[in-house]
């Protein structure tokens, strides 16, 4: 007879989709929703996001960002964050698909947020982020690691810090101008795994913790210059 491990219960359940709409009929239950989210300090970002959204951050505050034409694929992040750049554009999937081509105008950065791990041609992508800067100009781009798939409509790629610095080198980037990073462990790595949310687990600064465990990346980011 075979043995099998056990399967670990999830981290986060999800109650059953007529459960919840139940639950948020009780009356008070909505109050004491809130209260539970107060006191675990709950917050709107995703848990592997927190770190990676502050390095990355960093990274951009120290550029002359009221000089820099700014444009973020597949996303609006970056214009959110109270960042005052010279200007700021932002294209989504599919009316714009960088895998196919480059935009007709060029920019001083460009961000993508959690985008090339679900791109065919990510090569492709890199290539065409390259034509669209200007010189000295800087690409920022962060992935997944350490996470379950999630295509949308694909999930395709995964790489490591010395991975994703080495495929912006082979995009056109010289390796010296290419700074990485990368955060995760173990504990948030199983929260995502066995998630049974149709969504991320969000931080909960009571439960979560932000330490970083270097042999368990969930998140990997890179600033490229030009």
């Amino acid at each position: 007879m075979a043995l099998t491990a056990p399967v670990p219960p999830p981290t986060d359940p999800e109650p059953p989709r007529r459960f919840r709409k139940f639950l948020w009929k009780v009356p008070g239950f909505w109050r004491l929703h809130r209260a539970y989210h107060k006191w675990a300090g709950t917050d709107e970002r995703i848990w592997f996001r927190i770190v990676m959204d502050d390095e990355t951050k960093k990274l951009v505050d120290a550029l002359p960002v009221n000089e820099m034409d700014a444009l973020e694929i597949s996303g609006g992040e970056w214009g959110q964050k109270g960042i005052e750049f010279q200007s700021f554009k932002a294209v989504f999937w599919p009316e714009y698909d960088v895998c196919e081509g480059p935009l007709d105008e060029t920019f001083d950065i460009i961000f993508a947020e959690q985008i090339f791990e679900h791109l065919l041609w990510p090569y492709r992508a890199g290539k065409h982020v390259y034509e669209m800067l200007n010189p000295g100009g800087y690409f920022l781009v962060t992935t997944p690691f350490l996470v379950r798939l999630h295509p949308n409509p694909h999930d395709c790629s995964r790489w490591t810090e010395t991975g994703l610095q080495y495929f912006l080198a082979e995009c056109g980037f010289p390796l010296d101008n290419i700074v990485t990073g990368s955060w995760g462990n173990r504990k948030c790595m199983n929260a995502n795994f066995w998630t049974t949310r149709r969504h991320w687990p969000k931080y909960q600064k009571r439960f979560h913790s932000l330490e970083n465990e270097e042999g368990f990346p969930v998140a990997v980011w890179a600033l490229a210059k030009k």
